[in-house]
């Protein structure tokens, strides 16, 4: 696969990744390399990342427990403690080796460590291949509120390794699908009718498939770093999706969700949103609708849950000026941005979900 060229940064692909990796961790570059990892990956990604690391530079593991509910600013100190105890200097260089917690967390805390050291994203699941590591966006949440404390500053490079995917449950492949879904909904309709035979994807197809949603969104972010404009796009699904994770995350009646899981129902319940403002046709509605429930299992929610996901969209960032801010499809493959939908359409939007 050819290297995809971001703003400031490149992302390689497999054999090529390592090979381009090794030119940059050379001692004149570098002092120190910091691999932050959790449980899973230092177990499962650790191991194979070693054996592709070509370099004299001494090397430290920073471990951390895995899990969005430790993406926070707790873990982050403990991190920059750890950091400064082994000795990190502004010269040394963080990769970080996980999801879509290890990116987001580990780039925030490169950013802000000695006002910003250099760092490499590696994914390992199909979510941070496509997403987290994309685009530059460091952070942590605020309590159970997803992405509230952040910065937007770009890695040296990012390194898709698809070996990593064998390492994979299926439930975490499904997830990561959802982004994807995403791009071709707001981006490009003949990427989406790509995914109404999801079965009948070779590895091959999988792999090109991850490589266009990596283009489509270093297109969209290429265009608007900071996310003035057309970045917004990539919120689809995104508003009422983390309303979604972040209730189910905090109650201890539910259990929590993936990101992708929440991000594919609020895909749903934007588009009928989309629908209802007649942006977005009956038909297309629907073909949405069943593709993604195809994939996905429907969430259940009673009238509590959803006033009170409502409530928690007051917090969601793209708010301007007290007011929730949409993306909405204007047809499959194009959207609308800073839309608005009173609290009687989301309540409905919900209740069409459930049918």
């Amino acid at each position: 696969m050819q290297t995809i060229q971001a703003t400031n940064y490149s992302v390689f692909f497999n054999e090529t990744g390592y090979e381009k990796l090794a030119s940059y961790l050379v001692p004149t570059h570098y002092s120190k390399i910091f691999i932050l990892v959790d449980e899973n990956t230092s177990q499962y990604c650790l191991p194979h990342l070693l054996n592709n690391l070509a370099t004299e530079i001494e090397i430290e593991i920073i471990e951390l427990e895995a899990g969005e509910s430790h993406k926070n600013i707790g873990t982050c100190t403990e991190v920059w403690a750890a950091l400064s105890e082994l000795g990190a200097d502004r010269k040394s260089l963080i990769i970080n080796l996980g999801g879509g917690v290890i990116s987001d967390l580990g780039g925030f805390v490169a950013c802000t460590f000695k006002r910003g050291i250099d760092f490499i994203n590696i994914p390992t699941t199909l979510l941070s291949m496509v997403d987290a590591s994309i685009g530059g966006k460091n952070g942590v949440d605020l309590g159970n509120l997803k992405n509230q404390i952040g910065i937007i500053r770009e890695p040296k490079a990012v390194i898709i390794d698809t070996e990593f995917l064998s390492t994979l449950s299926q439930r975490e492949m499904r997830s990561g699908l959802a982004e994807m879904l995403k791009h071709g909904l707001i981006f490009d309709k003949n990427y989406w009718d790509n995914f109404k035979n999801l079965n009948d994807l070779s590895t091959d197809d999988l792999n090109e498939l991850i490589y266009q949603s990596i283009q489509i969104k270093n297109t969209i972010v290429c265009e608007d770093l900071t996310e003035n404009g057309i970045r917004k796009a990539l919120n689809f699904g995104h508003t009422l999706g983390h309303g979604i994770e972040s209730y189910f995350l905090e109650n201890e009646n539910k259990t929590s969700l993936l990101h992708g899981e929440a991000i594919a129902a609020g895909m749903i319940l934007e588009s009928y949103i989309s629908k209802e403002k007649g942006l977005l046709s009956n038909e297309e509605y629907h073909e949405i609708k069943y593709i993604i429930n195809d994939i996905f299992e429907r969430i259940e929610f009673d009238e509590i849950d959803i006033n009170q996901i409502i409530e928690l969209l007051i917090y969601d960032k793209k708010n301007e000026f007290g007011k929730v801010q949409f993306v909405l499809l204007d047809g499959i493959g194009k959207i609308k941005i800073n839309q608005e939908a009173d609290n009687e359409l989301i309540f409905k939007a919900f209740e069409d979900y459930t049918v």
